[in-house]
């Protein structure tokens, strides 16, 4: 890889990190305007990782439920993807198996949102199953308490 395509990629995480960070402090419209403008730079065919990382997030930036679903499902789909050549020429396999319960929660969630129960039982199940790929810390402590949450919010409901 030459510096030039590093510095590209580097200003890429750049830019989404800094888009999670308006999410993260409040301002969902501003976070959602970034997203979208990278992810009409990017393309449908653009670096698989990115797409998902950016779509990942550009779901918790929607109003409608429906709206966020679709951003989930492009995140799922970039994951799939990305698991190809990009993984076989980086060392971030281990990391994008550490996303798949958290894609899966959220589709999970967004099924439970739209009232579509069966839907969401089969991707807390996926999640669950993914789970054994979360580290021993905070963030995959995190999402396993989160799925947890669901896994009860589910059963209550069911």
């Amino acid at each position: 890889m030459t510096q030039q395509q590093e510095a590209s990629e580097d200003a890429v995480m750049t830019r989404i990190g800094q888009a999670i960070m308006l999410l993260h402090g409040g301002d969902r419209g501003e976070a959602r305007n970034r997203l979208g403008e990278l992810w009409a730079e990017l393309g449908e065919h653009g670096d698989p990782l990115y797409r998902c990382t950016l779509a990942h997030y550009m779901a918790d930036t929607q109003d409608d439920p429906g709206d966020e679903l679709a951003w989930d499902l492009r995140a799922l789909a970039a994951a799939e993807e990305a698991g190809g050549e990009r993984l076989a020429q980086h060392d971030e396999s281990v990391a994008l198996r550490g996303f798949y319960p958290s894609l899966h929660l959220n589709l999970a969630a967004d099924y439970v949102k739209l009232h579509r129960p069966e839907a969401a039982r089969i991707h807390l199940d996926r999640a669950w199953a993914a789970s054994g790929a979360l580290a021993d810390d905070p963030y995959g402590n995190g999402v396993r308490a989160a799925i947890e949450r669901l896994e009860s919010r589910l059963g209550d409901s069911g």
